[in-house]
């Protein structure tokens, strides 16, 4: 009896578990996650708008930049990939000083949210690249996401932004597409409404081995 009454909790938590969170402002949960503050940006604030002018003039450049190259890719969801490339090389025109942005350990982690860490008047602030499309901008598709970690990349109160292009097929080489962009969007993303949904999951260990629950019915060389 006390096994079944140990069991029935057991599935009545999983239960809750897989409930997904909805509509949490992330800004509390970077504060929860790192005990950082995202500072919300201040129309107020002159530095603010000094710094908001010349992001502008940065997602000007970058957009011209890709319309002049071109990116090619054989897939939609890779484009996103090299836009960062992209930002960066004009935030250096501006002395922005774009780098990938370092955990508490102090190792940077080219993976993994933000993708930029830049520096204006010596401060800090963090970039989200992103990439979207006129068929996907008002659906329900999931296009921001982040994970927990150790080492999370979050070690300043500061700004979060976000720049985000337009893209669209501008032509063909070979077997891929050529991706241009039409328009872009600068966000500030301190009040972003994000969910959570948890999820379960193995590794190579403990799948294929044979000894940690993954029964090897048969195996062999080819």
């Amino acid at each position: 009896m006390l096994n079944d009454d140990y069991t029935q909790r057991l599935e009545k938590i999983i239960k809750r578990m897989l409930v997904p969170l909805k509509d949490i402002p992330f800004n509390l949960v970077i504060e929860s996650l790192t005990g950082k503050k995202v500072v919300p940006f201040d129309f107020g604030n002159p530095e603010d708008n000094k710094l908001l002018n010349i992001l502008k003039e940065v997602a000007l450049m970058a957009g011209r930049k890709i319309n002049e190259e071109g990116i090619i890719r054989a897939r939609p969801n890779e484009v996103g990939n090299d836009i960062e490339g992209f930002v960066k090389s004009a935030m250096q025109q501006y002395n922005l000083r774009p780098g990938i942005p370092m955990g508490a350990s102090g190792k940077k982690k080219t993976t993994g949210y933000p993708d930029i860490i830049f520096y204006y008047n010596n401060n800090p602030y963090y970039l989200e690249c992103k990439t979207y499309n006129q068929k996907n901008i008002r659906t329900t598709q999931r296009s921001f996401y982040f994970s927990t970690s150790e080492d999370f990349k979050v070690i300043y109160d500061t700004h979060h932004f976000m720049l985000s292009y337009e893209m669209h097929v501008a032509g063909r080489e070979g077997n891929k597409n050529i991706y241009k962009c039409k328009h872009w969007k600068l966000l500030s993303i301190e009040s972003l409404s994000i969910d959570v949904k948890y999820e379960f999951n193995s590794d190579n260990k403990r799948l294929y081995s044979g000894q940690s629950g993954a029964i090897v019915l048969a195996e062999g060389d080819v």
